[in-house]
């Protein structure tokens, strides 16, 4: 049937309606092909010509720089310096082998090192830069630069390694650093990408490890342009990470360096408390180590000496280190008879040279006995008989108590290693962990710092530092942080009877000033600078009856790791407490022989910020002292010499 003109007319119309809408779309379509080819083939010509080449673009992370460590007078102890290395992402290389080969025969690495490396290549993934060797002279870094197109998949970076110009005297104290091991990543649950660089540094012990995350700051990163072979072509653009934060602690470094020389030969632990703010001006333990051996990776060599050595140099024992703290814990069990008014200034306990409790027989150090003694007198002379007698009225729970507010028993919180808790052991204790009652056999050997009573030399001169101010002197061991002061440990009243402290103190000051006190041979004699404290001595073994009997053997006579412990806690000067100082030596036999000498000549260094003069010590004893300050000033750094207080 024929179509109507108009019915045909209309349906050309939308037909051509239709074609010029499709052909719009069509012309839309084919402008931005257009728009597109042109962006391709001018404006992104440069990056698709790259790819055509087989190159292309990595990005890489930039290890900041790890944070400075200061001492109180603003001094590096912990600093960074230039290190050269050489690393080899397996992915760019090809033939790993044959790459290797060649460098070996540009620069000489040790067969250790490679063998490290090839296994951890194996270990990463392809595109994770491994570093062939590192410590390498600019010379060797100049003749890889010129080998370059002949080395695929090897760089030659410069980077970072921490130092420690102090080396052994803050060991204990900064720690070290080291690279990130498979342990140290399996302990981490969401780890830092940074982790993954090549022999990146993190803290592994002290106040690097504890202060990591403040220490390490944020990677940054770089673009680079890598052709087919693996060679760097060139870098596209850099943006720097944020370096760690700089930290400065409380230590005062050339104080620190002459307490670890005074410690030298010994197997010891010695703290130095600032009374004004709880700052730690010096923590040692004796015998160190250099622990710019670990940055670098200890040899099996070195590291077999150091586990070897019977006198621990690794364990930092002036904190992770617990003794029984013998006789000096005595002020301890004064204070809580007398805070319970259970025992009178004036009132005398007959010391016969024993005391028999149930039938069991508890002997003073003093065998013939020190007769009636009095307050005063039982810490002037330490006789052990007064305090048998007074903890059985206190008993151990009160002693415990009183214990804990003087510092024994907490784990003080500080950015060091394994700092310990200690024991102050009450009833509840023994019944929980050992599954007994306690017996009062316990009350008395604890009454004398025995038993299981065990202090820190870090809690011992928190002791010292409480008894000398009556307050809850807490130590401190970070000053600044990025330049933001850290909260002090002044700490608040104790609560204590302040005459009964008194007291207590004029004891402390008797035993090193009076004739017939324990620490008499190491007074103080600069009138201004004269010193209070208590010796102690801890037995590490048993004495039977029958070796009572027939005399008690000598510690010089015993093997070493038989001998007393000896201890000292004490503060100067008397009339103004400035410094409270502890002193433990492993088996070094009496507190007043071999820990009192150690703690004077280490608070007189302390209050004149250096080498004390002469007179401050007795007459008798000056050219002893005079060739002991020459073996030192000769043992300690340049650095440390005349230093002076801040």
């Amino acid at each position: 049937m024929k179509r109507p003109p108009k019915d045909v007319i209309e349906s050309a119309r939308t037909i051509s309606r239709r074609a010029l809408v499709v052909g719009g779309v069509q012309l839309g379509v084919i402008g931005a092909l257009g728009w597109r080819l042109q962006s391709m083939q001018v404006e992104q010509a440069d990056e698709f010509r790259l790819l055509a080449e087989e190159n292309r673009i990595n990005i890489r992370l930039l290890p900041p720089a790890r944070g400075l460590i200061f001492d109180r007078n603003g001094i590096p102890i912990a600093a960074n310096e230039q290190n050269y290395r050489v690393v080899m992402v397996r992915e760019d290389a090809g033939d790993v082998g044959a790459v290797l080969a060649k460098l070996t025969e540009i620069v000489e690495i040790a067969p250790d090192d490679l063998m490290r490396a090839m296994d951890e290549m194996q270990r990463r993934s392809p595109f994770v830069p491994v570093t062939i060797a590192d410590r390498l002279s600019w010379e060797d870094v100049a003749q890889i630069n010129l080998n370059t197109p002949a080395l695929p998949g090897i760089q030659a970076e410069v980077g970072l390694s921490r130092v420690y110009p102090w080396g052994a005297d803050l060991a204990h104290v900064v720690g070290y650093v080291g690279p990130v091991s498979d342990y140290d990543l399996s302990r981490i649950d969401d780890p830092d990408p940074l982790l993954q660089i090549p022999k990146f540094q993190i803290g592994k012990t002290g106040a690097e490890n504890k202060l990591e995350q403040s220490l390490r700051g944020s990677a940054g990163t770089r673009r680079i342009e890598v052709n087919a072979a693996g060679r760097i072509m060139r870098e596209l653009d850099r943006q720097e990470g944020d370096p760690g934060k700089d930290i400065q602690l409380t230590i005062d470094s050339r104080l620190q360096s002459y307490v670890q020389a005074r410690l030298e030969g010994e197997s010891a632990g010695a703290v130095v408390i600032d009374l004004e703010n709880g700052d730690l001006r010096a923590i040692a333990s004796a015998p160190s180590f250099d622990p710019n051996l670990f940055v670098r990776g200890i040899s099996t060599t070195d590291w077999t000496g150091l586990n070897e050595d019977r006198y621990r140099p690794l364990a930092a024992k002036a904190v992770q280190g617990t003794y029984p703290p013998g006789s000096t814990f005595k002020m301890i069990t004064l204070l809580a008879a007398m805070e319970e008014g259970l025992v009178a200034a004036d009132e005398t306990v007959y010391c016969p040279g024993f005391t028999d409790v149930f039938n069991v027989r508890f002997h003073c150090w003093k065998g013939g006995g020190h007769g009636n003694v009095n307050l005063h007198e039982s810490l002037k002379q330490s006789c052990d008989c007064y305090y048998y007698e007074i903890s059985q009225r206190v008993g151990i729970d009160k002693m415990a108590e009183m214990a804990r507010k003087l510092g024994l028993g907490i784990r003080h919180d500080l950015p060091l290693s394994a700092v310990a808790q200690g024991l102050a052991p009450d009833k509840a204790w023994k019944t929980s962990v050992r599954g007994e009652d306690w017996r009062i056999g316990d009350t008395v050997n604890a009454s004398i710092g025995q038993g299981y009573v065990l202090a820190s030399p870090l809690q011992l001169a928190v002791m010292s530092a409480r008894l000398a101010t009556g307050r809850e002197v807490t130590p401190r061991l970070i000053k600044l942080i990025d330049g933001v002061e850290q909260p002090t440990g002044l700490g608040d009243s104790l609560g204590l009877n302040e005459n009964t402290l008194r007291r207590i103190r004029s004891s402390m000051y008797d035993v090193c000033n009076h004739r017939r006190g324990t620490a008499y041979g190491s007074r103080i004699t600069d009138e201004a600078r004269k010193m209070a404290g208590k010796t102690g001595t801890s037995q590490v073994r048993r004495i039977t009856p029958e070796e009572r009997a027939a005399g008690v053997t000598r510690n010089e006579d015993l093997p070493w790791e038989r001998r007393d412990h000896a201890l000292f806690v004490g503060f100067a000067p008397f009339d103004n407490p400035r410094y409270a100082v502890s002193v433990v030596v492993e088996h070094g036999g009496g507190g007043s022989r071999a820990a009192a000498p150690i703690a004077r000549d280490i608070i007189l260094q302390a209050q004149f910020g250096g080498p004390p003069p002469l007179e401050a010590y007795p007459s008798g004893l000056h050219d002893q002292i005079a060739a002991q300050q020459r073996r030192i000033e000769a043992r300690i750094p340049p650095g440390a010499k005349g230093h002076g207080q801040v």
